[in-house]
C-alpha cells in the first residue's frame, strides 16, 4: 500500500512539473504524457514490492526519459529528438538522496506554451488544465460544458497542433508577454474553482487548489510589471485565506457573512493585501484585481466589525463596466439589497432574469431570489425558490444550508 500512496502522491504534487520537463526537450506534449504515463504504471506495478525510490520524482523522470528514447528510436519522425534527451542523461540517478537531482521547473514555460496564438482561445485553458495540472478530459469536459469525448478529441488536436507546428517551448518576448499571460492567468483562475468540486476542504481536489495558487505565485514573480497577475494572487490568498472557516465543526456551510474572522488566516490576509497594493502602483485595473479588491474589503471586518456596503457597491459597478458576468450581477443585486432594502434589489433581479433566460438555471439567483421574497414576506413564493436553489445547487451543505433557511422545506 506504501507503494502505492506514494506513486498517487507524485501524480498529484509532480505531474506536471515532469510533463513541462519532458515536453521542453522533445517538444510534445502527447508524447511526454504518454512516457510520464507508462512511467506511473511502472511506479504502480514495482514499487509496492521493491519500495519507494528515495528520489521519486528522479526515478519517474528516468523510465519517461527511456520510453521516450525507446519511441524516438522506432519512430524516425522523433530520431531528432534523441541527442536532446541523451544530453539529459547527466545526473539522472534515481536512487542518490531525494534532492541530488535538480529538476527544473518548466511549467510556467508550459502555460505559455498552451496560451500560443497559434491555438484555439477556447481551448488554451482546457490545454493547460490537462498537461500542467493533471486533470482528466472528463473532468474539463464537465467544467466546459461539453461532451467528454468531444474535449478529448479537442485536446489531441491541440497537442498536435504544438508539435506539427513546432511551436517553440520558450517563453514569448516582453512585448508578446501581455496578451498570452491573459489566457495564463484564467486558466490559472478555473483551476482553482475546479479545487472546490469536492466540496469543503477535505474534497479539495488533489491539491488542485493549492496547485493553482503556486501557480499564480509563480506568474506574480515572472510577470512583476503585470498587474493583473498580482491580483489573481491577492484573490487567490484571500479565498484560501477563509478556508478554514467555510465549515462548521460538523461540516455544515457557512456563508461568508456570518463566518468568524477570527478564524481566517491572518498571514495569507497580509500577502493577499501586499499583492494588491503592489498592483495598484501600475495603475492599470482589471477584472482579477476589482475581484481582489472586492474580497479586500470582505476581509477588513476582521478589523472593522463591519462590511462597507457602499464601497462594495461601487466595486462591482466597476467589475461590471470592465467584465460583465451573470454572477457579478447577481453579487452586485445581493449588496444592493443591502443598501437600498430587498423590494428594490427583488425588482432588480427579476428585470435581470428577463434580459438572461440563462439565470433560469443559476443557483445563486435562485438562492439569492428566495433569500429576498423571504425578507419580503412572500413565503409562498420563497418556499418556491429555495426548492430550486436547492435542486441546483451540487455541495451537500449548500443544499442543507439553504433547507435550513427555508424552515426545513426539503427539496
Amino acid at each position: 500500500m506504501e507503494g502505492r500512496r506514494a506513486a498517487e502522491l507524485a501524480a498529484r504534487q509532480s505531474f506536471g512539473k515532469l510533463v513541462a520537463w519532458l515536453t521542453a526537450r522533445c517538444g510534445d506534449v502527447a508524447a511526454a504524457e504518454d512516457a510520464l504515463g507508462d512511467a506511473f504504471l511502472a511506479a504502480l506495478r514495482r514499487w509496492p514490492s521493491e519500495g519507494v525510490p528515495r528520489a521519486p520524482e528522479a526515478w519517474l523522470l528516468v523510465v519517461a526519459r527511456r520510453r521516450l528514447i525507446d519511441r524516438a528510436r522506432r519512430d524516425r519522425t522523433l530520431e531528432q529528438l534523441l541527442p536532446e534527451l541523451d544530453a539529459a542523461a547527466p545526473g539522472m540517478d534515481p536512487e542518490t538522496s531525494e534532492n541530488a537531482m535538480e529538476i527544473p521547473d518548466e511549467r510556467l514555460r508550459l502555460l505559455f506554451l498552451c496560451a500560443h496564438p497559434a491555438i484555439d482561445p477556447g481551448l488554451q485553458a482546457p490545454l493547460m488544465l490537462q498537461t500542467v495540472l493533471g486533470l482528466t478530459a472528463g473532468r474539463i469536459a464537465a467544467a466546459f460544458l461539453v461532451a467528454p469525448a468531444t474535449m478529448g478529441q479537442r485536446l489531441v488536436r491541440a497537442k498536435a497542433k504544438i508539435r506539427d507546428a513546432g511551436i517553440p517551448f520558450v517563453l514569448p518576448g516582453a512585448e508578446a508577454l501581455p496578451a498570452r499571460s491573459a489566457a495564463v492567468l484564467q486558466a490559472i483562475y478555473a483551476a482553482y474553482t475546479s479545487g472546490w468540486d469536492g466540496h469543503g476542504e477535505a474534497g479539495r481536489s488533489q491539491g488542485l487548489a493549492q496547485e493553482a495558487v503556486l501557480l499564480a505565485r509563480l506568474c506574480a514573480a515572472l510577470l512583476p510589471g503585470e498587474p493583473e497577475a498580482l491580483g489573481l494572487l491577492s484573490l487567490l490568498l484571500h479565498c484560501e485565506a477563509r478556508l478554514g472557516a467555510r465549515r462548521a465543526a460538523d461540516g455544515s456551510y457557512v456563508p461568508l457573512l456570518e463566518q468568524d474572522p477570527a478564524l481566517w488566516d491572518s498571514g495569507l490576509i497580509a500577502d493577499a493585501e501586499a499583492a494588491l497594493t503592489q498592483a495598484s502602483w501600475a495603475g492599470r485595473p482589471g477584472r482579477f484585481q476589482l475581484e481582489a479588491a472586492i474580497q479586500s474589503l470582505h476581509a477588513h471586518r476582521a478589523v472593522s466589525g463591519r462590511v462597507d456596503w457602499p464601497a462594495l457597491l461601487g466595486l462591482y459597478d466597476a467589475l461590471l463596466a470592465l467584465a460583465p458576468s451573470a454572477g457579478g450581477r447577481v453579487s452586485r443585486i445581493a449588496v444592493l439589497a443591502e443598501l437600498a432594502g430587498p423590494e428594490r434589489a427583488l425588482a432588480e433581479l427579476e428585470a435581470l432574469a428577463a434580459a438572461d433566460q440563462a439565470l433560469q438555471e443559476h443557483q445563486p439567483w435562485w438562492a439569492l431570489r428566495a433569500h429576498l421574497l423571504q425578507r419580503t414576506g412572500r413565503a409562498g413564493a420563497a418556499q418556491q425558490a429555495y426548492r430550486r436553489a436547492i435542486a441546483l445547487a451540487d455541495d451537500p451543505a449548500v443544499r442543507a444550508f439553504l433547507r435550513q433557511r427555508a424552515g426545513g422545506q426539503s427539496a
